[in-house]
């Protein structure tokens, strides 16, 4: 089997990988959906409330993130899926008869939202960290890369599919739809092996474990490193959701159908990324900090982009730099972390991650209806290339830094950093960081 697709020769990785991509073209219908009811049916294109409606859906991930983590560490993780995909499966329903009957109101959308990220807050840290019970530890980096290939090949198909539904049928139907793909994500879950996971010490009673999951993450200083360019990517620079539908249809005034599109376009570059990071053995910090530099760029020009379809065009190098990025970051943590951890790290990761929509997204969705949609990707832009900067300068001058000329070559920077394990620290060398 080609190193691209290595994960995929286990068995229980490929069931599960199959419910996972029918759900995650499912879920992008139903955000392009979400948004379009908020934006066209409730409000006249009020991004302020869009931004509410965003901020909300992530804001768990910051307030439960701890003991999300901690439930994911302490229960089986296949059991846990099963319970937040039952409930996300029930949200999306609720709000699909609401649009459907015309009941829906705001303040409906608000709650459900709210609702939907709980859920979601407790699904991601137990999603995230069952891959490594599916799939032996040399398969793991490639694993997660096929995870995010899944996720962006349900954006590539998803908001095209939820652009048309939404012309021919509308808004409740197509929310309908998702709903019907959770089903996928738990037959699977119930096709699985019991016997060929290879499953986590389970944390058991003991008290303390939320401090111990924190007081773990700031004793290393290369995982906190990677949480803060992860933090300002995700809170300023990450607002698709957003900045693509102020763009749509204030800037361009488009419709569903060129809404779903963009969505659809920045997926081939995402969908690229994830692909071409499943075929790197090793995730290396400094893929991370070029792409984020291609990330500065590339939104730069999306900003700046005159027409619809030049915006469309440039959405390519976006999506490949951010998933880039995401992918490596999402890789290294998980590779460097002890099993027994991984839950509760995953879970403040993926808080930093997301846990600064709630944060970003009602700040950009303010600059939107202020200074208007291209400041929407501006701002991250500028947010992403200052910490990539100030990130930069301080490796520059770290006493674990060393740069070194070779003649006929280009310099090359290497970052010793710390082992991947803790257990590690006695017997093995310090890694190479950038190569």
């Amino acid at each position: 089997m080609s190193p691209t697709f290595a994960a995929l020769g286990v068995r229980n990785y490929r069931i599960y990988a199959t419910g996972a991509l029918v759900s995650n073209v499912g879920t992008w219908m139903g955000r392009v959906a979400q948004d379009w009811l908020v934006l066209t049916e409730l409000t006249h294109h009020s991004s302020t409330a869009l931004g509410v409606v965003t901020g909300l859906q992530f804001l768990p991930f910051l307030v439960l993130a701890p003991w999300a983590g901690m439930i994911a560490d302490k229960y089986p993780k296949r059991a846990i899926l099963a319970v937040t995909q039952t409930c996300l499966a029930l949200s999306s329903l609720v709000l699909g008869l609401l649009a459907l009957t015309g009941l829906a109101q705001l303040w409906m959308v608000y709650t459900i939202a709210l609702l939907t990220g709980v859920a979601t807050a407790v699904d991601n840290p137990a999603r995230q960290t069952f891959v490594s019970e599916m799939v032996p530890r040399e398969r793991l980096a490639n694993a997660v890369s096929l995870n995010s290939a899944s996720f962006n090949a349900g954006r590539l198909v998803g908001p095209g599919v939820a652009g048309l539904t939404i012309a021919a049928f509308g808004t409740g139907w197509t929310l309908l739809l998702n709903t019907l793909t959770f089903v996928a994500v738990l037959v699977a879950l119930f096709a699985m092996k019991r016997g060929e996971l290879r499953p986590a010490p389970l944390l058991g009673d003991r008290r303390g474990a939320v401090r111990e999951g924190v007081r773990y993450v700031r004793s290393r200083p290369d995982i906190v490193l990677v949480m803060v360019l992860v933090f300002v990517l995700g809170t300023f620079g990450m607002n698709f959701q957003l900045t693509t539908a102020l763009m749509a249809t204030r800037e361009f005034h488009r419709g569903p159908e060129e809404y779903g599109l963009l969505g659809s376009v920045m997926a081939i570059g995402s969908l690229t990324a994830a692909l071409l990071s499943a075929r790197r053995a090793r995730p290396r910090l400094r893929v991370l900090l070029v792409a984020l530099v291609g990330f500065t760029v590339a939104s730069g020009l999306a900003a700046f982009a005159p027409s619809y379809p030049l915006f469309a065009l440039a959405l390519v190098p976006v999506g490949l730099t951010a998933l880039t990025a995401l992918t490596t970051a999402n890789a290294m943590v998980q590779l460097r972390v002890d099993a027994a951890m991984r839950g509760r790290v995953m879970a403040l990761y993926m808080a930093i991650f997301m846990g600064g929509t709630p944060i970003g997204a009602p700040v950009i969705g303010w600059i939107g209806d202020v200074w208007g949609p291209r400041w929407t990707i501006g701002i991250g832009t500028i947010a992403v290339g200052l910490v990539v900067l100030v990130v930069a300068v301080w490796l520059a001058r770290h006493e674990n830094v060393q740069v070194t000329y070779e003649s006929r070559r280009r310099p090359r920077i290497r970052i010793r950093t710390l082992p991947e394990t803790e257990s590690e620290a006695v017997s093995e060398p310090v890694p190479e960081a950038v190569r």
